[in-house]
């Protein structure tokens, strides 16, 4: 099958990834950096300063992604419907960064909750726009590597946030308001970075004529094939929930507040090491074989979890979560690009984000009820049970990813 004219033409013989590609992941690892940082002490903010409970605490994080996942469909669709991608890219990182001063200027939960629920919209309206512009950039062959590394400076950066919150936190003398203030600053250097640095490929016309309505029912072209990814990374969602029930649990394992970073630290660092070498192994190997293996490490991190009575244990159950995500997310943003036509691409990652998002609101939830009920033991369980059941299911499945 001969490239369609939107597809990226072949790479220099060193095989060298696009430049573009460093910019988006560079983007995002400022991005990532006030983020985290902000993200890794919100959980204690929200129970300790502002005395909110664990199941307000999981609806708060469930409906905040879930209101990313909404979003992403259309800013999706809207950057396939427009041709461009950059102007959607740029909103949303700007609308993020103008939303971190909130966190540190929060009195009640109602104020981090509009906060964090107007981060994650822009956190959604970026997102789609930036994961099918990686596609638009990198040739079908390398595609695995170019999510793979814009993953890994992610996840750099959600090393780099938890690391300055725990320095900042030793500096401020444990203030997690005055810490939440310096996150802002990374956030508008993302943007700047994007702004001047972000290059995206011409367009050509699909066909004459005057321009289809705006609307979602362009996704009735999407084949069977996507459609299996979607449920896929349903399923994979389902079987873990938000972060910041890691960052709970070692509290309740012992760990002090001024400490509580270090878990996000150790997660995202291994995240940052596994996800490009998880990424290019997608391009050559078998794709059942790493969702098996990612679905491995989150069974033992769940296990290492719920048995955790020691900061250390949680630690180690941290590491096995961030195996997980980097043998797992890349991978399946690759399937998605793979799988979708070039210009559905937006609204195919708008979709896939969308359905994700309704499966981590729903197990964030559950997770919070759970906690508050029985026990942080019963929440990790829980997500063991579901992660073994997805494995079954993954052993059985014919699918695209095999």
């Amino acid at each position: 099958m001969s490239p369609s004219p939107s597809e990226p033409r072949e790479p220099p013989p060193r095989h060298a990834l696009p430049a573009g590609i460093w910019v988006l992941g560079f983007g995002s690892l400022f991005m990532d950096i006030s983020s985290e940082l902000i993200h890794s002490l919100l959980p204690v903010f929200m129970a300790t300063v502002l005395g909110a409970g664990m199941a307000t605490i999981g609806v708060v994080e469930g409906m905040a992604e879930a209101a990313a996942a909404i979003t992403r469909v259309f800013s999706g669709t809207l950057s396939d419907y427009l041709g461009r991608r950059k102007f959607l890219l740029l909103l949303g990182y700007g609308l993020a960064a103008c939303t971190k001063p909130l966190f540190p200027l929060a009195t009640s939960i109602t104020t981090v909750f509009t906060a964090r629920f107007i981060d994650r919209v822009g956190k959604g309206i970026r997102g789609a726009p930036r994961d099918a512009l990686v596609a638009d950039i990198t040739p079908p062959r390398l595609r695995g590597a170019a999510y793979g590394l814009r993953q890994a400076l992610d996840s750099v950066g959600a090393f780099l946030g938890p690391l300055l919150a725990l320095a900042f936190m030793a500096w401020f003398a444990g203030d997690i308001t005055a810490v939440l203030w310096v996150g802002v600053v990374p956030a508008f250097l993302a943007v700047t970075l994007l702004a001047v640095a972000v290059r995206e490929p011409q367009r050509k016309p699909a066909a004459t004529g005057p321009r289809p309505p705006f609307t979602l029912t362009a996704a009735r072209r999407l084949e069977r094939s996507y459609w299996w990814v979607v449920g896929l990374g349903a399923v994979f969602t389902l079987a873990r929930f938000s972060e910041a029930f890691l960052v709970l649990r070692a509290v309740d394992a012992g760990l002090a507040v001024a400490r509580v970073p270090l878990v996000m630290v150790i997660m995202s660092g291994v995240y940052a090491l596994v996800s490009y070498p998880a990424g290019v192994a997608a391009d050559r190997l078998s794709r059942r074989t790493l969702l098996l293996a990612g679905l491995g490490a989150l069974i033992l991190a769940d296990g290492v979890l719920a048995a955790a009575a020691t900061p250390g244990c949680v630690f180690a159950g941290a590491a096995l979560w961030g195996v997980h995500m980097g043998l797992t997310q890349g991978l399946f943003s690759k399937l998605v690009a793979d799988t979708a036509p070039a210009d559905l691409r937006g609204t195919a990652f708008g979709l896939f984000n969308l359905v994700g998002g309704v499966a981590l609101l729903l197990a964030s939830v559950i997770a919070g009820m759970l906690w508050s009920l029985l026990g942080p033991a019963a929440t990790f369980l829980a997500g063991a049970a579901f992660a073994t059941l997805a494995g079954v299911g993954l052993l059985a499945y014919r699918g695209p990813a095999r």
